[in-house]
């Protein structure tokens, strides 16, 4: 059973053949990969593919760009294997990723979302651990020792206080993720609206602790990029009022209430106030300060 492996792609040509170099590597051959090109003005990309000329390798490439959420829409929309995942085009795959995915799956075939262990790399791909991180990992996520597999009210609201998931790493059961749709108007927390659907639902999350997995954080990524201007927490903070509504319709008033009290969304926009007025910008400081401190 191969893993249906994904890359939506929009970016550095470097990186991305970092990725798919990455794939290229697994300890498994059980993988097919397809690229799906959303039409980035550069053709590197597509020359490099052809070169490799391997038949597990699909590239396709859209006549137009239709966005992220376009994108991600189309990759779930041609998965035919029974797991799949969304790997980020500036992402690296560790050497185990597919043999560690296709082994939890095995062991635990009823989980919607596998999340695998992660480290973080830095532009030049060295292993960095920032707070953000340290946060994520040690003080968010559920602690507990091996795999756990989750469900309900208690990892929804666990979401709700801190979205510590790292979502291309994950792996979705095909007809679990296809079951669901990405919300429009959540561009930057479309993957966690997604995730947590699928937890409203009833479906299970798999944390798994074999690290197989090197999530790439840089300054030039769609969310940092709207960090400082506030922009981002306009759209968390709908997004968090949306969650709750959907909590409170299933009388889960633990998740209700992390919904609303989005704590660590909150503390986020709290430490880039500084930052904002020391850029000059009162507009962007009042935009998280209401974040921060609005209902």
């Amino acid at each position: 059973m191969p893993l249906d492996i994904f890359i939506p792609y929009w970016g550095d040509p470097s990186y991305m053949k970092e990725t798919v170099n990455s794939v290229l590597a697994q300890n498994s051959d059980d993988w097919n990969l397809t690229v799906v090109d959303d039409a980035y003005p550069d053709r590197e990309i597509e020359r490099f593919l052809s070169e490799l000329q391997n038949p597990r390798i699909r590239y396709i490439r859209k006549e137009n760009n239709g966005g992220i959420t376009e994108n991600y829409r189309t990759c779930v929309s041609m998965a035919t294997e029974e797991v799949m995942v969304i790997l980020g085009c500036d992402d690296v795959l560790l050497p185990n990723y597919v043999e560690t995915i296709l082994d939890a799956h095995k062991r635990f075939p009823g989980a919607a979302i596998i999340q695998p262990g992660v480290q973080v790399i830095d532009e030049n791909s060295q292993v960095v651990k920032t707070m953000v991180d340290v946060i994520k990992q040690r003080v968010v996520r559920p602690h507990g020792n091996g795999s756990q597999l989750v469900s309900g009210e208690f990892i929804a609201a666990n979401l709700m206080h801190g979205d510590w998931l790292y979502w291309p790493a994950l792996a979705f059961r095909t007809d679990r993720i296809q079951a669901v749709d990405f919300r429009d108007g959540f561009p930057i927390i479309q993957d966690l609206a997604l995730i947590m659907d699928m937890i409203y639902a009833g479906d299970q999350l798999l944390i798994d602790p074999i690290v197989c997995f090197a999530y790439r954080r840089h300054s030039n990524s769609a969310s940092s990029s709207k960090l400082i201007d506030g922009s981002r927490f306009i759209g968390e903070r709908d997004y968090f009022a949306l969650a709750a509504s959907q909590a409170r319709e299933l009388g889960w008033t633990k998740a209700e209430r992390a919904a609303k009290l989005r704590l660590t969304s909150r503390a986020h926009a709290i430490a880039l106030v500084p930052k904002a007025l020391l850029a000059w910008d009162t507009k962007a400081a009042g935009t998280l300060s209401r974040h921060a401190f609005g209902s």
